[in-house]
């Protein structure tokens, strides 16, 4: 299954870049949401094997995940891959600058089942495809939107 959007943004590359890689914030905002979250690494070194186990409950099951920094290449790239519960996946943002206050981020979401019940869970989800599609570009959208504000705020 395969999500993919782009968003133009109103802000240099190098601030949405440090936006994207605000591993904390994303940390806390998982855990607002009841999400176990545990960090190995140093999140000033991604490269050094930065990961996460990640549990939560979906569908009236817990869901463990394993969340590596796959690569990180700044200002253009990071991308993460996840392992678990029969499922692996891939989220991968890439960042080209249109202009020096003006910057292209494109999200990509790759996700593949390893056993028979994750292929009937993803076969679920494409029957909500549609649905789906539109929350993640809406969630893209505000978290494009959100950044832009903080950025003008500083400036």
């Amino acid at each position: 299954m395969h999500f993919e959007t782009k968003e133009d943004t109103d802000c240099p590359i190098q601030d949405l870049f440090v936006a994207i890689s605000d591993f904390e914030s994303f940390e806390r905002s998982a855990i607002r949401r009841g999400v176990d979250v545990q960090r190995h690494g140093d999140t000033a070194a991604p490269r050094d094997g930065l990961y996460w186990d990640v549990t939560f409950n979906f569908r009236g099951s817990e869901r463990r995940v394993r969340i590596d920094v796959a690569d990180y290449d700044v200002p253009n790239t990071i991308s993460f891959a996840a392992v678990g519960n029969g499922m692996s996946g891939d989220l991968k943002v890439d960042l080209m600058a249109l202009s020096a206050q003006r910057t292209r981020m494109t999200v990509r979401v790759d996700l593949k089942p390893k056993t028979l019940a994750a292929r009937l869970l993803l076969q679920s989800l494409k029957l909500a495809r549609n649905k789906l599609n539109r929350k993640f570009r809406t969630r893209v959208a505000e978290f494009a939107r959100q950044t832009e504000e903080r950025q003008a705020r500083s400036a």
